[in-house]
């Protein structure tokens, strides 16, 4: 099987000839070391605007695309992650805009009211427009002009992470307080995701990471709270996904088991990612309740078992994942979420071998 053959294999619950392996988010120094020299990263690495200003903006795009690649040849990915690259200054969009983030000038309203604090920020968002910046696109198109020429055809996954709660106090309160105001913010978050998706549609991208962190060691809100505000919003956004022949892939760190079938089923979505061990989110449970119809992408706990474990210990719960992964196709194997400068460079190194041994495909050599 090709790479796409074999990741669209396991999400419609096929079986592939191997499990799909891809990485999440890959960061220096593992990400160096795999490729033999200083990555660049626009997602991770505070001197991209300065990279990006020695050599030119798009030279910067076209390395980075480079990298990204030389990684995933070398590692044997089947699946590149993107996020929409960095624009020039004069043509980026105020984050806090379409993030529904920040608050506008004074106007006379209650400052102390959560509600209305959420309120402001929804209109200025509103008032935007629902407009991207075409050139924060352009690494999709440097992406498949490198794929061309080497050779590649690799499924590309993006990011569409609009109706997630972590951190928000002021819209977790509204939720209760003015829920007419917190059902605006969402809907809001789904107009801004669905002029996202039509751009990773024009782009070629094949799956869409929805959804965004509601969770920890326990979910912050209720699961009538999920039910009613987020739910149906992240399901519009997988119903256009699924309308132009895409993949919606939910995506949440936490335990998520108290809203497991609202977040896998009634968010209409093909596929969990950032799937967190260590909160109590089994695999083996998963798959068995849900393998029919949810592919999983992980899980590979980054946070304890690749960045504390020893190489042995991180060697025998990469073959535990894999076991628990298989039947049904459904599994894509990775991370939890992003390898950091936490992971040593040895344990990721033992989950990649374990891997290679898994499949049976010869060791991973790095370069030099």
């Amino acid at each position: 099987m090709t790479s796409r053959e074999r990741v669209l294999a396991a999400l419609r619950h096929r079986a592939p000839d191997r499990t799909p392996v891809f990485e999440y988010v890959l960061l220096s120094p593992v990400a160096d070391a795999v490729i033999g020299r200083p990555t660049v990263d626009y997602a991770g690495d505070a001197d991209w605007n300065a990279y990006a200003r020695e050599v030119g903006w798009e030279e910067a795009l076209r390395r980075y695309v480079r990298d990204r690649l030389d990684a995933a040849e070398i590692l044997g990915h089947d699946l590149v992650y993107l996020r929409p690259n960095p624009v020039p200054p004069a043509k980026d969009i105020d984050p806090h805009i379409k993030a529904g983030g920040a608050a506008a000038p004074h106007d006379g309203r209650d400052d102390d009211d959560p509600a209305v604090r959420l309120l402001r920020r929804v209109e200025k968002s509103e008032a935007a427009g629902y407009a991207w910046p075409e050139d924060s696109f352009a690494v999709y198109g440097l992406m498949r002009e490198e794929m061309d020429r080497r050779g590649l055809d690799l499924p590309v996954m993006a990011p569409c992470y609009f109706h997630g709660v972590w951190t928000d106090v002021d819209l977790m309160q509204a939720m209760l307080l003015e829920p007419d105001v917190a059902h605006r913010h969402f809907e809001n978050a789904t107009k801004w995701a669905y002029t996202r998706v039509a751009k990773y549609v024009e782009h070629g991208v094949d799956i869409v990471g929805v959804g965004g962190d509601f969770s920890g060691n326990r979910p912050l809100i209720s699961p009538e709270s999920y039910r009613t505000f987020i739910m149906p919003e992240v399901r519009k956004v997988s119903d256009r996904l699924h309308e132009a022949g895409k993949f919606a892939v939910n995506a949440s760190d936490g335990d998520l088991w108290p809203v497991i079938d609202d977040y896998l089923l009634g968010c209409g979505v093909d596929g969990y990612l950032e799937i967190d061990s260590k909160c109590g989110m089994d695999l083996k449970r998963l798959k068995a309740a849900y393998g029919s119809r949810i592919a999983f992408f992980g899980n590979m706990d980054c946070g304890q078992v690749l960045s504390s474990a020893t190489p042995a210990e991180v060697r025998a719960e990469a073959l535990r994942c894999l076991e628990d992964g298989l039947g049904d196709g459904g599994h894509v194997f990775c991370a939890s979420n992003a390898i950091t400068e936490s992971v040593p460079l040895e344990n990721y190194l033992a989950m990649v071998g374990a891997y290679c041994d898994f499949v049976g495909l010869p060791p991973v050599r790095l370069p030099g």
